[in-house]
């Protein structure tokens, strides 16, 4: 394994500095949330060795929404998200084998992979095609030594969701290649329209991540998820997380588990303050011409860009924005792109302070203007 630190995590507002920060519009989650919030009493809790497959009753309560027949038996807690992808790569990959991953993505989606030194193709979204996931471009990009193909739905960094028919092709293309598909789901319950199946759900070659992270504003607990139906896969799945670290914190699962009880009322509420900093984002985009996007259709981020024929110093740009306007956005490069992109987080700020760091941009942009 071949380790290199992620500039997503080295630039992350945790490590530059929340002190330094006025208005974060980098994080691609809801506000956090506290222990208070949440209403969960610990104090009865024994610290003992949890199950290894994680605490049943959260597995249950992550397999019943998901549907299509799966079970507590097709889920494995994790370390976040992020856990998950780790165990998927080293175990579905090995030095010299061969993925297809959708780019931009989830940073992890692909510094795993390199680490490994498998081989991957890219299937490059762009701006001008709406961001949208061409399955016929895909599936030319699969051969014999193809291990799985990696997405996210719906997409980070840009919001968008491919429909459910192109879902079920893509699991059709996986399928028929045998070959297998991980789709990344955290932002899944966070979806504008209907949501889209489970992926685990419509085939045993298709695995599901998901986390407490991003829809239910919990990442300090390190809780996450994958789903498959694939039996033999879960168990070697399940020895990578013993040998990693035998079993989770019983405390984070306890937590994970009290907090998904009451996903229902969660859900409804984090949907409407969604809908209301859209909005916001939206008049935004639409008043401040050196802009462009894409509207999201589900989560939390949308990836506009600096328009091409704006005059626009980029570098002096994120400059500003941090130095001068304390805002912070995630700038382009965390997911291979260009600069003039940048992930913009409507999820966690409150409406004041999106507002307070759209202002802010608009500001740096005309101040960096050559």
């Amino acid at each position: 394994m071949k380790y290199v630190r992620m500039p997503i995590e080295v630039e992350s507002p945790e490590e530059f500095g929340y002190d330094r920060i006025k208005f974060n519009l980098s994080e691609s989650s809801v506000r956090d949330r506290s222990l208070a919030d949440l209403g969960v009493d610990l104090r009865d809790l024994v610290l003992f060795y949890g199950t290894h497959e994680g605490h049943p009753g959260l597995r249950e309560i992550v397999a019943r929404p998901a549907g299509g027949g799966l079970s507590a038996d097709d889920v494995l807690v994790t370390a976040g998200a992020a856990g998950a992808l780790f165990i998927i790569g080293t175990t579905l990959l090995e030095k010299g084998d061969h993925l297809v991953v959708v780019r931009p993505n989830y940073a992890t989606n692909i510094e795993t992979p390199r680490a490994i030194e498998a081989d991957i193709s890219f299937l490059d979204l762009t701006f001008e095609e709406g961001f949208a996931v061409d399955i016929d471009r895909l599936a030319k990009l699969i051969t014999p030594r193809t291990k799985y193909v990696s997405v996210t739905q719906p997409h980070n960094p840009t919001g968008q969701l491919m429909s459910e028919s192109d879902l079920r092709r893509l699991v059709a293309v996986v399928e028929s290649a045998g070959c297998r598909l991980l789709v990344d789901e955290t932002y899944r319950e966070m979806s504008f329209g209907g949501l889209l199946p489970c992926a685990a759900s419509l085939s045993p070659r298709a695995i599901s991540v998901s986390s407490l992270s991003k829809t239910y504003g919990i990442p300090g607990i390190r809780t996450g998820w994958l789903l498959t139906r694939d039996r033999e896969l879960m168990t070697t799945f399940l020895a990578a997380k013993e040998q990693i670290g035998i079993c989770g914190s019983v405390v984070d699962e306890e937590i994970a588990f009290q907090a998904l009880r009451g996903r229902e009322a969660w859900l409804t509420d984090v949907g409407g303050r969604i809908q209301e900093a859209l909005a916001t984002m939206r008049a935004w985009m639409a008043g401040e011409e050196l802009m462009e996007w894409i509207e999201p259709k589900g989560g939390v981020v949308c990836f506009p860009r600096i328009r091409l024929e704006a005059p626009v110093d980029v570098d002096e740009f994120y400059r500003l924005l941090s130095d001068e306007h304390a805002t912070y956005v995630g700038p382009g490069h965390w997911f291979e792109q260009s600069r003039r992109h940048m992930r913009i987080g409507i999820g966690w700020p409150t409406a004041a302070e999106l507002e307070g760091g759209l202002r802010a941009i608009s500001a740096s942009l005309r101040e960096a203007l050559r």
